[in-house]
Order: C-alpha cells, then structure tokens, then sequence
C-alpha cells in the first residue's frame, strides 16, 4: 500500500470540487421540487433526463455503449445501491425532514464506506483514514446535535435517510469489489439506466393518476436535479470511486453536507448558527487529511 493509497489524487481534485458544489446545491432544489412533484414522478423524471443526456454524451463522444456481457450482473447489483434505493430513500426522507437535516444524515456514508472497506475490501485503516473519520463525524455530530429535536419529531425520515446513506456506501463498495471495464461515461449511463427502471416503474404504478402542478421554480430545480446532479455529478462521483480507494473517495465528500447546509439557508431562508461554523471547520479539517499529499518514500 503506497502513501497515496491514503490520499486523493490530485487529479479527482477539481472533479471533487464540482461534485461538492453540484450535489451540496442540490439538496435545496430537491426540496422545492418535491414540494411540488410525487415522489416517484420526480425522481423517475430524473432518472430519465440523466439516462437519456449519458447515452447522448456516449454517443457524441463515440464511447462504447454495451457493456462487456459478463459484467451485467455486477452493474445489476450496483446500481441497486447507487440508484435505486438511494434515491427513493432519499426523496421520501426529504418528505419528513427539512433539507439541511437530511444532508446532514445522508453523510454520514463515509463512515459506513470506511467500515465495509476495511471488512470487504481489506483496505487499511491507516491513522489518516482514522483522522480524517474522526474529524468528519465531530463535523456532523456537531451539526445533527444542533437539529436533533427536528429528527427526533421526524424518526421515519431520519431512519429512510440512514438507509440511503448505508446504500450508497454498500454501492461504492461494491464498485471496488467488482469493478467493470467501462468508460466512466458508459458505466453511469447504464447504472442510471438499469437503476432508474424500477424508479420509472414505481411512478408509472403508483402516481400515474395523481394531479400536480409545478411552477418556474419546480421546473428549474427539477431541470438543475437532471443535468447537474444526475448528468454531472453521477459521472464525476464514478471517476472519483475509480481513480481513489473507496474509503478515501467517501471521505472526500464530506464537505457537500456543509454546503448543503448553508445553500438550504440561502435557498430556503434559514440562518446559520455558531454550530454550523464550527462543523465547518471540522469538516475542512477531515477534507484535509486526503488531499494532503502523503510522504514519499525513499526507493531502495
């Protein structure tokens, strides 16, 4: 095991960047949206516009569009995780809870990806993982101290959006453990594709006879849901997940609670607290110990 295996290569670093922005951004326009769509409708909308932009970006770029057909079951079983129940976990949480709340428990994954990493996938946890863990969990106990009598009024949605967050972790191991040999772009398209099927269905069942309107402001964040959080950030998580080891590549994403903490202020009109600061820089302290460089070691 290298140094750098504890570390995030510098070229996810800018795609960390983005991913950060794009999903911690992206909490708030969930929110508005399903204020105004079903669950299923909306979230199957998604699935749809970020299938149908991947397969269109594959096809422009001239990328492969099948999959190795050994490799389907794989993809089968990931994108479960990945999209399937972490969306619909999700969506319905954030019907129960506030958004900054739901950002907050929804990161809680990396620490559930450093503990199957460590069982499944034997990656060391070195003092740096330890670090970064510690200081990423103060950040959030900080934070979910602060909204504990909002989840507390609201378990059901606290307890769907802990599932998602154990499902994303499940689902990034499980890429680590059975990797495919996809383009990135390729890989999320179908992940997207097989995992949004039963999101699809599930709205064609259960919501095709519900009425609803949506304004300008629905539209948009269902729009921004489609190309940045679907289209972009699914590619970009996947390119982090294949270049990075998975407990390192969850660690990294602890500053999108943060920004979706502050951005649901802006959006939604709520006010930032000395605890919020304070997981702030928690936060950016875990962030730290993977984008540090590690210690070259001598060659002998």
């Amino acid at each position: 095991m290298t140094p750098h295996s504890h570390t995030l290569p510098r070229s996810t670093w800018l795609l960390l960047l983005t991913l950060t922005l794009g999903w911690g951004f992206n909490w708030p326009t969930m929110k508005i949206a399903l204020a105004q769509m079903p669950v299923w409708t909306f979230r199957g909308t998604c699935v749809i516009g970020g299938t149908v932009g991947m397969f269109v970006l594959m096809r422009a770029t001239r990328l492969t569009l099948l999959p190795p057909r050994e490799h389907w079951p794989r993809l089968a079983l990931t994108s479960l995780f990945n999209v399937t129940l972490w969306n619909v976990f999700i969506a319905y949480g954030l019907t129960y809870l506030p958004a900054g709340r739901s950002v907050i428990i929804a990161y809680t994954m990396p620490l559930w990806t450093m503990i199957l990493s460590a069982l499944v996938l034997h990656e060391p946890l070195s003092r740096r993982k330890l670090l970064g863990a510690g200081l990423g969990t103060a950040g959030m106990a900080v934070l979910i101290g602060h909204e504990l009598s909002a989840v507390r009024a609201a378990p059901v949605g606290a307890l769907l959006v802990l599932a998602a967050a154990l499902s994303w972790a499940v689902g990034t191991v499980l890429m680590k453990r059975y990797p495919t040999r996809m383009p990135t772009a390729s890989f999320t398209g179908w992940q997207l594709l097989i995992g949004g099927a039963p999101i699809v269905l599930g709205a064609l069942v259960l919501e095709a006879n519900r009425s609803y309107s949506v304004d300008w402001r629905g539209l948009a964040a269902l729009a921004y849901n489609i190309v940045v959080a679907f289209v972009y950030c699914y590619w970009a998580w996947f390119k982090i997940v294949g270049q990075a080891p998975a407990s390192v590549s969850a660690l990294g994403t602890l500053m999108i609670p943060v920004v979706g903490v502050f951005s649901s202020m802006l959006v939604l009109g709520e006010r930032p607290s000395a605890s919020e600061y304070a997981a702030l820089a928690l936060v950016l302290g875990s962030i730290a110990t993977v984008l540090r460089p590690g210690r070259k070691t001598a060659v002998r």
